[in-house]
């Protein structure tokens, strides 16, 4: 981490001797960092509600104004009121709060890199995730996994940019800086204001994490809006060139059903349903990138059904079998990366082993970014090797669409016992598919009676 960094994380301690969480002290952190950088950038900010103005006061006069200034944007339109939705002031003591901003005072942040801004704030996120133990760890696909996604998918200049669960932005952030990058020197002021204003949107179901969102993007340039609700609510006309998504796992809660017109199978399961909002949200001609759990490529009833409308009315082109312990925080979960077009049906259908006899990642031994140089060659090359193989729709067809597809053999299949993590995910999975034949059934007996 950058100094900076260090500075940020050595007050943190500091405000835990308060009873302030990592969660609340990046929250309020997030509230007042954004003060300090609009008076940098001479942004417009309601008369009161400053940063000039709230660094002067002291003692308890510093406690009110600052909940004078959160009260105040809490009702604004537009970006500050997004991000100050809900705000309360956490700060026990104005001693604190006297620290924390002096400490931001004291940094000229718009020196700073955007990209370094950003790194500053995801180390803070991480660290929350951390402490929260898995809490917080559903909202950060590894770095260099997005990272890798973005390259192979690349995105572009006018295009609609979309991530239906974008928790706190990791996907859009790294295709914007992916097509800075690409286009150095070469953006002109109508493609910058693309970028700002146009370009990337995303929803967002948990309202701390979309504040987090905002603010991630907005130190990294970005001012798009990101919704707050539930994605699988409503449906969306297809308005999207691409989607890059990791979407939350599991049955939705209590079971139930979402009730869409433009949804064709009916089931309780979250990630199936989000790759039918997908499906739904392309454009003709849009391409999506999803990480989805291995039951979703292979379970019977609704995913078979599922993936037999996904095959024939899109072209189903790559499959990103990911190492155990990608997610570190649920180590247990198999996952895969799934790409799919939106323009004509499925041909063939290109599956990279990148699981098998590969070293389980963890905390030790994390995802690096050259873990994943032979996909990205050969996502664009085509060619078999023992890796990455070739099967087409007829060979899927004779496998009844079951898309969870091995043929390396296993190093590991003589240990006797399989890894605890994995085998608890298992069963999770299982009760998942229990309480989901439950609900249908519970529905079905509804059905009859009010009949």
């Amino acid at each position: 981490m950058t100094d900076v960094g260090q500075k940020i994380w050595h007050f943190c301690h500091t405000l835990r001797d308060e009873g302030m969480s990592y969660g609340n002290y990046i929250e309020q952190l997030t509230y007042l960092l954004f003060l300090k950088m609009a008076a940098e950038k001479d942004a417009d900010i309601p008369h009161g509600c400053t940063w000039g103005e709230l660094i002067k006061e002291s003692g308890d006069n510093l406690m009110k104004k600052y909940d004078a200034i959160l009260d105040k944007l809490s009702k604004t339109k537009g970006v500050l009121g997004d991000i100050f939705a809900g705000s309360k002031n956490l700060f026990r003591k104005p001693v604190g709060l006297k620290r924390i901003l002096d400490m931001i005072n004291g940094i000229d942040w718009g020196s700073i890199p955007v990209d370094k801004l950003g790194t500053i704030y995801e180390d803070l996120l991480q660290r929350y995730a951390e402490e929260k133990k898995g809490g917080a760890g559903q909202y950060f696909t590894p770095r260099p996994l997005i990272k890798t996604i973005c390259k192979v998918m690349q995105p572009k200049i006018g295009m609609k940019i979309h991530d239906p669960a974008c928790g706190t932005g990791g996907f859009l952030i790294n295709a914007f800086e992916q097509i800075v990058e690409e286009q150095a020197g070469k953006l002109d002021p109508d493609d910058e204001e693309k970028l700002k204003y146009s370009t990337f949107s995303g929803q967002e179901l948990v309202l701390d994490t979309r504040r987090l969102c905002i603010m991630n993007l907005y130190l990294h340039g970005i001012h798009d809006g990101i919704e707050y609700g539930d994605s699988l609510a409503e449906a969306k006309e297809a308005e999207w060139d691409m989607v890059l998504t990791n979407p939350p796992f599991g049955v939705k809660s209590g079971g139930e059903l979402p009730h869409r017109a433009d949804f064709n199978v009916e089931t309780a399961n979250k990630q199936l349903n989000f790759v039918q909002h997908v499906m739904s949200g392309l454009k003709i001609g849009g391409k999506a990138a999803i990480v989805l759990p291995d039951n979703v490529l292979f379970e019977d009833g609704a995913g078979a059904e599922l993936r037999k409308i996904l095959l024939r009315g899109f072209n189903v082109h790559t499959i990103l079998r990911l190492p155990l312990g990608t997610f570190i925080y649920v180590p247990g979960v198999k996952a895969n990366v799934v790409f799919f077009d939106k323009d004509s049906k499925t041909t063939e259908t290109w599956v990279y082993d990148m699981r098998t006899n590969f070293d389980k990642i963890n905390k030790s031994n994390p995802l690096k970014e050259e873990d994943f140089k032979d996909f990205e060659v050969l996502f664009k090359k085509r060619k078999e090797t023992d890796k990455y193989k070739k099967f087409s729709y007829k060979q899927l067809e004779e496998r009844n669409f079951n898309l969870d597809i091995k043929w390396i053999k296993d190093d590991s299949m003589h240990h006797e016992y399989e890894d605890p993590d994995v085998i608890l995910e298992n069963i999770k999975e299982s009760e998942e598919k229990i309480l989901e034949q439950v609900e249908k059934i519970i529905q079905a007996l509804q059905n009859g009676n009010s009949s």
